[in-house]
């Protein structure tokens, strides 16, 4: 698998992030090239910091990034050169096959809604999460892309979840089932 990672994107520095993806070159054989995406001069700092040294890792160098108070869509139009961009136009480009970025949210999904457009019959974009559980793990989707779902969004995520589970999670018969989160009064007393 080819991964993007969005270094500029964290709370604690593109130190912790690179650390991340140096934990997960030694874990996981099966990533063939990880794109590090951001100001290179911090990316070698942060390389040369953790010790990262791994002819899989690649530096693009963004002069930009998104801040957690930046209006996505907003920003985006003026920030033309941030990092969460030129990771989606990796994938856009087919250099790499999965995105991780721990930046603003609403950046990334308006920037892979842009550049990438949905899935052909998928009216809304979904955030996948996979949880760990005592004998497998599982996928939850969407756990923060769209607010307020209509019930044909909530069977496109049960399709992108199954597809991918099958898929990625190599699960033969994935179940699909409904987490709920209301805001009842009296909803998270039970």
């Amino acid at each position: 698998m080819r991964m993007v990672v969005d270094v500029m994107g964290g709370d604690h520095g593109p130190g912790v992030v690179i650390e991340g993806a140096r934990l997960a070159l030694q874990s996981h054989s099966s990533i063939t090239d990880l794109y590090l995406v951001g100001r290179e001069d911090e990316i070698k700092a942060g390389i040369t910091r953790c010790g990262l040294r791994d002819s899989r890792v690649h530096i693009v160098h963004a002069s930009e990034s998104l801040a957690m108070d930046d209006k996505p869509v907003e920003a985006l139009r003026r920030k033309k050169d941030c990092s969460i961009l030129r990771a989606v136009d990796l994938i856009k480009e087919g250099k790499a096959d999965a995105l991780i970025s721990p930046g603003n949210t609403g950046g990334i999904v308006a920037a892979s809604t842009i550049r990438l457009r949905p899935l052909e019959g998928i009216d809304r974009p979904g955030i996948a999460t996979i949880i760990p559980a005592p004998r497998n793990e599982f996928v939850l989707l969407d756990s923060g892309a769209s607010v307020e779902c209509r019930p044909t969004h909530l069977l496109h995520f049960a399709i992108m979840g199954s597809i991918y589970s099958r898929e990625i999670l190599g699960c033969k018969s994935p179940r699909v089932g409904i987490l709920s989160n209301g805001t009842e009064p009296n909803k998270a007393l039970k």
